[in-house]
């Protein structure tokens, strides 16, 4: 097959450049942050940090495992649905975020820790790294089992690049609150993915339609990354937020939504489907809606019964999302996500932008108290002339300003993956990963794989 062959060489010299490229930045710019340092600079003396334990790491690394577990472990097992592409699922995934993180490492420390001609990095530049992959992770699902490891290594160069842009105009120029990355990371993510495949639409995709459905074994698998997912989602949303009652309320706000949701989500798909079973494909997604939707307004004080509220509301929409707007983007407007990632990440994703601006729109004193309002929304800082309904105005706008950069962004992406020396698959190669892997035993697959009820080893 020409496309082995091609494979061969492309892939090895892309991932042998790239990491020599960063190998190179990396020495250039990248040092440690003073608390991973050796050394005992004078901001060490100043704050007396005399015993290891009040480094910033203890602190923060359990979340960042938690963080980092859901990359790789729950992203990459969740998209293993697909009954002949799993290898590719976990593998890909594997691939892009190692890529990423140490894309995102460099560029986001150019954005936020550049000082003296240096990038200084520490656990929680770890965490914003993974935040910033989650987006890749997010895209990776609607051009799933449609596009080669380079397309895919390609995408992520310039999504983490987007999204750092992004990041960086919501967060250090509108200055708005966005701990769980309901717009950062799940909105940007998934408009992103979304007009990308839109641009790579394949209108003769039918030729691998057979290898687009799940069967028994690989939803089981995928339920594994959706409980992954859904088990740490509280530390995704509370990983850097200040240490103390934001962090506290990021992680009960995200627990309650998480919980209503999947009531919601299964009470739904149960209703919309015949007989009222169970569409297993609900269940591993639309769960999972109430962590994207309480994101925003995860640390703010939007009280247990709100969380409860917005996870509730978030599941149902994800449920109708997979049920009825999936089938139709793919029939009139040409956008074929693999894995519904609009209806977990990107209507989600706006709930979640939407919520965050009225809670923040709405604070006042007496829920807050006086100085916890300037502390939760750093109005005693650099918003010191801000009041809450300005807050709100610039929440809303963090909305607009993600969508805008990811529909622009994503078209050019997308354009530049269309380009035939990426290796894009033929469409009967879809979806199926004998294309990219060495697989077991042919005859043992062959028979795996068969209609043949003959052919089918006995059950014991």
């Amino acid at each position: 097959m020409v496309w082995n062959t091609n494979l061969r060489w492309r892939l090895p010299l892309i991932c042998f450049f790239l990491e020599v490229a960063l190998v190179v930045l990396f020495g250039v710019f990248v040092r440690y942050d003073f608390e991973a340092d050796a050394h005992w600079p004078e901001e060490k003396r100043h704050r007396n940090i005399a015993s290891d334990f009040e480094n910033d790491f203890y602190y923060r690394y359990p979340s960042f495992q938690d963080v980092h577990v859901m990359i790789f472990v729950g992203f990459g097992f969740l998209m293993t649905f697909l009954q002949r592409y799993s290898f590719s699922a976990v593998g890909f995934n594997f691939l892009l975020a190692a890529f990423g993180i140490q894309w995102a490492l460099l560029m986001q420390g150019w954005f936020h820790a550049f000082q003296d001609g240096y990038i200084f990095i520490g656990v929680e530049s770890l965490i914003n790294a993974d935040f910033c992959v989650g987006s890749v992770c997010v895209a990776f699902g609607a051009v799933l089992g449609k596009v080669s490891p380079i397309q895919l290594l390609i995408m992520t160069l310039f999504q983490v690049t987007l999204f750092s842009v992004n990041e960086f105009i919501l967060l250090n120029l509108l200055l708005v609150k966005d701990a769980g990355g309901s717009m950062t990371i799940h909105t940007f993510g998934a408009y992103f993915g979304l007009t990308v495949t839109w641009i790579l639409y394949r209108p003769n995709l039918q030729r691998s339609k057979e290898r687009q459905s799940s069967v028994y074994h690989s939803d089981l698998f995928a339920m594994i990354g959706t409980l992954f997912l859904w088990m740490y989602w509280p530390s995704f949303n509370s990983a850097v937020s200040n240490h103390g009652d934001a962090q506290h309320r990021a992680v009960i706000n995200t627990y309650c939504s998480l919980a209503a949701c999947v009531l919601s989500s299964v009470a739904l798909s149960s209703i919309l489907q015949k007989k009222g079973k169970l569409d297993m494909v609900h269940i591993q997604n639309a769960t999972l809606a109430g962590g994207v939707a309480v994101g925003t307004a995860g640390e703010m004080m939007l009280m247990p019964y709100g969380a409860l509220i917005t996870g509730f509301i978030s599941g149902i929409v994800s449920t109708l999302g997979f049920v009825y707007l999936t089938p139709f983007l793919e029939a009139h407007m040409h956008i074929q996500d693999t894995c519904g990632i609009h209806n977990l990440h990107g209507m989600p994703g706006l709930i979640g932008g939407i919520v965050g601006a009225v809670t923040a729109a709405s604070a006042n004193s007496q829920v807050y108290g006086y100085e916890g309002l300037l502390h939760a929304f750093d109005f005693e800082g650099t918003k010191r002339n801000r009041t809450t309904e300005l807050q709100g105005s610039f929440q809303a706008a963090g909305i607009f300003v993600s969508m805008a950069i990811a529909l622009v962004g994503g078209s050019i992406v997308g354009a530049i993956l269309k380009l035939p020396c990426w290796g894009q698959p033929a469409d009967e190669n879809c979806f199926d990963d004998e294309i990219y892997w060495e697989l077991p035993e042919k005859q043992e697959n062959a028979i795996y794989h068969s209609e043949d009820p003959a052919l089918k080893p006995e059950t014991p």
